[in-house]
């Protein structure tokens, strides 16, 4: 059976296109030189994640940063987070930290699936961010994973997907472990849980959705 996920695309507000995924670079395995980003565009790729086949819906949210509204919309309703800076500027790590404060705030939740993606890796000669600052900044997000990658020579593209997908299975399973957990004192099902299975039942009949 399959998983439903939902994974909101994120980056840093000062650069200038989708750094590491478009349809071309992901889907169909080729670079592309070019990019213009429009208030979104989705992808669409299956992959497997531990046995399991995912179908992954990409929504790269390139341009919503002066749509505030539909921005938030998206951090509300993701479960999981790639977050993206250019290893060549520094400005581009210190907004993610602003960016992650608001998902946070908006989740709700200090325990969200995260991956912090350095992309541009193949520009290790204008390098901006040591390696050291972005691992510091993963620890301090509760050992977030953190990856370099590049979308030219495609290293690491598929493992931050594969990573993330694997969080939010992660997350799923500890939820529906306590929610399931007979020591709970229940007196039975309520109109709140009976909502909660509705929805549980119609997200595991379908696949796995990357937003």
């Amino acid at each position: 059976m399959s998983f439903v996920a939902k994974v909101v695309w994120g980056k840093a507000v000062s650069l200038d296109r989708t750094l590491l995924i478009s349809e071309a670079q992901f889907v169909q395995n080729v670079w592309i030189e070019s990019y213009d980003p429009t208030i979104e565009d989705s992808y669409r790729k299956q992959i497997e994640v531990d046995g399991r086949q995912c179908i992954l819906e990409i929504l790269d949210t390139a341009g919503t940063e002066q749509f505030t509204a539909m921005r938030e919309l998206y951090m509300k309703q993701g479960q999981g987070f790639l977050l993206v800076f250019s290893i060549t500027s520094a400005s581009s790590l210190h907004e993610l930290s602003e960016l992650r404060e608001q998902i946070t705030r908006i989740k709700d939740d200090e325990q969200v699936p995260i991956v912090i993606v350095g992309n541009k890796s193949d520009l290790e000669e204008d390098r901006a961010v040591p390696r050291a600052r972005a691992f510091a900044l993963s620890q301090s997000w509760g050992n977030a994973p953190y990856y370099e990658t590049s979308a030219r020579r495609r290293a690491n593209v598929n493992e931050v997907f594969i990573d993330l997908c694997r969080q939010i299975i992660r997350k799923d399973l500890q939820g529906n472990s306590k929610y399931s957990d007979p020591s709970r004192k229940r007196d039975g099902p309520n109109r709140h849980d009976r909502k909660r299975d509705k929805k549980r039942q119609v997200r595991r009949k379908g696949p796995c959705v990357i937003l």
